[in-house]
C-alpha cells in the first residue's frame, strides 16, 4: 500500500477520501445551511432560477451561486431528492483541497513524502470534514482558493512570467469569490500573500507587475459579474440583503479578539501536534526546511490574526486556518518520524505519548463505550456495531503497540486508519440514536390539497417536503388567505390573535405533528424550530 501511495499519491488520496466518505454520505442529518443550499439547487432545476436564485420561491442572494450550480448539476445526474447527490460536490472539493495541499507542500519543501503527510493531516482534521455539512459553501470557496494559491506560488517562484499560472490563479480566485464572496480572499489568500512576502520575498516583482494587475482584473471579473447582474436585475432586494449581511459583520455573533486562540483544537486528531508545531522557537531548529516552516507558521498566524479582527466570530470561520496549520503540523510530525526513537527528554516525549496514547485508549475502549451508550438501541445495528468495534479496537491496539516501539510512522498510519474507520463503520450507528419522537415530513402528506405555511417553517422541513411551501403570512404580519376553500397548513407557535383570525374564516383540524429532531426533547441539542404541526383548513 505504501509503495502505491508514493507512486500514485493523488489517485491514492482521492480514492481513500471516496472510500471513507461516500458510503455513508447521506447518513448525517441535513443541516440548516445545507437545506438552504439544497432547496436553492432544487429550484434551479425545477424553476430554472439559475441566476436570480431563490429559496422556497423567494429571492436568495445572501450567497453567490457557484456551489449551488455544482450541487444542482450533481442533483440533475443522480436525483433531485438525493442527499447523496447534493453532498457529492462537497466531497470532491475535499479531494481538491487535499490534492493542492499536497502539491503546494511538495513545491515548498521539494519532498513528496512531506506533501503526502500534509494532505493526510488536512483531510483528517476534524473541521475540514465537518464544514462539508455545517456550512457547505465554505468547502467550495476554500477549495477554489487552494488551487489559486498553488498557481500563485508557482507564478511568484518562476524566474520568467508564467502566464498559464497567472491565468489559472486569477480564474480560481474568481471562482472562490463566486462561491462565498471575499471570505477566502481575506481568510486564506491575504495571509498567504503576507507570509510569502515575509519568507520568500517578492523577487522580480517589477517584471510581474502587469501580470499581477491582470490577475486582479480577471479575478474580479470572474468573481463579480453575478453580483453586478443581480444588482441590475433586482436592485431593491439585492441592496436590502447586502445591507443586512454587512451589518452582521459588526453586530451579529460578536466575540472578543481572543475567541479564536484555541483554533488548533479544530484539527481534532492532531490537536497536540498542531499546538507543538506552533512553538516556533522550539521547532525551527528541528525541521529540515526552516524557510518553508517559517512560511507555514506565518501563514497560520496571520490567518488567525486577520480573522480575529472581524467582530463577528463563529467556530466554523476557522476552517481555512486548518489548511496552513496542516502544513505546519506536518513539520512536527516529520520531525517525530525521523527522531522520536532518539528522543530522551520528557518534555518532548510526553506530548506525543499523551496525544496518541489517548487516541489508542479511546480505540480500545470504543466497544465498551459504544455498547453502554447504544445498548437499548442496537436492534438492527449489530452488524455495524460489531464491525466498528473490531476494527477500531484493533487500530487502537496497534497505535499503542507502535507507540511503545517508538515507530511514529506506523502510529500515524494507524491513527489515520482509526479516524477513517469511525467514519466508515461507526457513522451508521448514528441512526440507532434517533429519538422515538423523530417524525419526518413526506411530500404526500397533503394528498391533493395544496400545502401552505404560516410564519416560519425550518428550511430542513421544506427540503424534506420536496417542493416549495408558500407562506400565507409575510414579514410585515399581513395574512394573505389562499383562494382554495380547502388546504393544508404547516405552522408552529401561532399566536392567539392569528389563531382567532384563522378560525373566523376556517374550520381547523389538526392532523399531525412533524419533528425532525433526532435527539430526545430532554437533550440540549433539541431544536423547537424543527417542529411543525400539520392542519387541514376548510372555509366556513
Amino acid at each position: 500500500m505504501l509503495p502505491l501511495l508514493k507512486k500514485y499519491p493523488v489517485l491514492f488520496i482521492c480514492f481513500g477520501i471516496a472510500l471513507v466518505l461516500l458510503p455513508n454520505l447521506d447518513v448525517m442529518d441535513v443541516t440548516i445551511m445545507e437545506a438552504r443550499n439544497f432547496i436553492t439547487a432544487r429550484e434551479m432545476l425545477t424553476d430554472n432560477n439559475w441566476l436570480l436564485t431563490t429559496m422556497n420561491g423567494e429571492a436568495r442572494y445572501e450567497k453567490p451561486p457557484l456551489p449551488t450550480w455544482l450541487t444542482a448539476i450533481s442533483a440533475a445526474i443522480f436525483g433531485v431528492k438525493s442527499v447523496f447527490a447534493m453532498r457529492l460536490p462537497a466531497v470532491l472539493f475535499i479531494m481538491i483541497i487535499a490534492v493542492f495541499v499536497l502539491k503546494l507542500s511538495k513545491k515548498i519543501t521539494q519532498s513528496q513524502s512531506f506533501g503526502i503527510l500534509s494532505a493526510i493531516i488536512v483531510t483528517t482534521s476534524f473541521y475540514v470534514i465537518g464544514i462539508m455539512i455545517e456550512a457547505p459553501w465554505d468547502i467550495f470557496t476554500h477549495g477554489f482558493m487552494c488551487v489559486a494559491i498553488y498557481y500563485l506560488f508557482c507564478f511568484f517562484e518562476a524566474e520568467k512570467t508564467q502566464w498559464k499560472s497567472a491565468f489559472l490563479a486569477s480564474v480560481f480566485i474568481g471562482f472562490s469569490i463566486l462561491s462565498k464572496g471575499p471570505v477566502s480572499f481575506y481568510a486564506l489568500l491575504l495571509p498567504f500573500l503576507l507570509a510569502y512576502g515575509f519568507t520568500f520575498k517578492y523577487k522580480r516583482f517589477k517584471s510581474k507587475f502587469i501580470p499581477v494587475l491582470l490577475i486582479l482584473i480577471l479575478a474580479i471579473t470572474v468573481g463579480g459579474w453575478w453580483y453586478l447582474y443581480v444588482r441590475l436585475e433586482d436592485p431593491a432586494t439585492f441592496l436590502a440583503i447586502a445591507e443586512k449581511e454587512t451589518g452582521n459583520w459588526s453586530s451579529y455573533n460578536v466575540r472578543p479578539f481572543y475567541y479564536y486562540w484555541s483554533f488548533f483544537t479544530q484539527s481534532g486528531l492532531w490537536t497536540i501536534p498542531a499546538f507543538v508545531s506552533l512553538l516556533y522557537p522550539y521547532l525551527k531548529t528541528r525541521v529540515r526546511n526552516r524557510k518553508a516552516y517559517k512560511f507555514s507558521f506565518l501563514w497560520t498566524i496571520f490567518a488567525v490574526i486577520l480573522l480575529s479582527l472581524i467582530p463577528e466570530k463563529k467556530s466554523r470561520y476557522l476552517m481555512p486556518v486548518l489548511i496552513p496549520l496542516a502544513i505546519n503540523c506536518s513539520f512536527y510530525i516529520d520531525y517525530l518520524i525521523r527522531e522520536f526513537k532518539n528522543l530522551k527528554a520528557k518534555r518532548e516525549t510526553i506530548p506525543v505519548y499523551f496525544n496518541f496514547g489517548l487516541i489508542g485508549f479511546v480505540g480500545i475502549a470504543f466497544p465498551v463505550l459504544a455498547f453502554v451508550f447504544l445498548k437499548d438501541n442496537l436492534s438492527g445495528y449489530w452488524f455495524y456495531f460489531i464491525l466498528a468495534s473490531v476494527v477500531v479496537f484493533v487500530m487502537g491496539f496497534f497505535i499503542l503497540k507502535f507507540l511503545k516501539q517508538k515507530n511514529i510512522r506506523m502510529v500515524i498510519a494507524c491513527s489515520t486508519a482509526l479516524y477513517a474507520s469511525l467514519l466508515l463503520f461507526a457513522l451508521p450507528l448514528k441512526e440507532a440514536l434517533n429519538s422515538v419522537d423523530f417524525h419526518p415530513i413526506t411530500s404526500d402528506i397533503s394528498g391533493d390539497l395544496k400545502l401552505y405555511q404560516f410564519n416560519y417553517i425550518a428550511p430542513e422541513m421544506i427540503w424534506e417536503y420536496g417542493q416549495k411551501i408558500t407562506p400565507i403570512k409575510n414579514d410585515a404580519g399581513i395574512i394573505t388567505f389562499p383562494e382554495e376553500s380547502n388546504f393544508g397548513l404547516l405552522a408552529i407557535g401561532i399566536s392567539p390573535e392569528d389563531s382567532n383570525t384563522l378560525q373566523e374564516k376556517y374550520t381547523i383540524e389538526k392532523i399531525n405533528t412533524f419533528d425532525l429532531n433526532t435527539v430526545s426533547k430532554e437533550s440540549r441539542q433539541y431544536k423547537e424550530r424543527l417542529l411543525a404541526n400539520y392542519y387541514i383548513l376548510t372555509k366556513k
